[in-house]
């Protein structure tokens, strides 16, 4: 079962799961984040937005520290990047998009290193991640989205409990190209599946 403790407000929220840890990335992170993304450039590209010319360099990674300190200050977005027990970078998730008043809800990302990749890391992840939406953020729903084509996000999702809602045409620009995704999303009292 995850659990979330309380940090300073730089560094955001961590959470704890079944084998990894989650928490808010640090500029310290810099050199692993960019081996691990260089490394898995081949994996990654086919499922993500088009990467910056400099979006593995020093500089970039700091503004995006910045950005994410901001975010998580101003309740918007909480990025994590994910460890195993080892403390080694497996990967990332992100709630972005948060919505609050009427709506109350958020989006989820995520991406794991090629090396990484279909060893359960981020199915751990995201299930350690749906208590701090629900009880710590206090939202009532979790949306994510992903391309039909990717067979092991599918996988994740279903097992993780999220529930497919729809189908959405040329919904994100993946990789240069506007691509159709599935909908999917959860509840905070939809039924979960039961977690080791």
């Amino acid at each position: 079962m995850a659990f979330l403790r309380s940090v300073s407000a730089d560094t955001g929220p961590a959470i704890h799961g079944n084998g990894v840890f989650l928490r808010i990335p640090q500029m310290g992170d810099f050199p692993a984040w960019a081996a691990l993304r260089e490394d898995s450039r081949a994996f990654l590209t086919r499922w993500e937005p088009t990467w910056p010319a400099d979006d593995l360099t020093r500089s970039a990674f700091r503004r995006r520290i910045r950005r994410y300190v901001q975010d998580v200050r101003d309740d918007v977005a909480y990025p994590f990047f994910v460890f195993d027990a080892d403390d080694t970078l497996l990967g990332g998730a992100t709630l972005s998009n948060i919505r609050r008043g009427v709506t109350q809800s958020a989006s989820l990302g995520y991406w794991v290193g090629a090396a990484h990749a279909r060893q359960g890391h981020m199915s751990a992840a995201v299930a350690a991640i749906i208590p701090f939406v629900f009880e710590q953020l206090r939202l009532h729903r979790l949306e994510a989205a992903c391309l039909p084509s990717n067979a092991a996000s599918i996988r994740l999702l279903e097992k993780v409990g999220f529930s497919r809602e729809g189908y959405a045409r040329r919904y994100l620009r993946i990789n240069g190209v506007w691509q159709d995704h599935f909908l999917y999303a959860m509840l905070s009292d939809d039924p979960r599946p039961e977690r080791p």
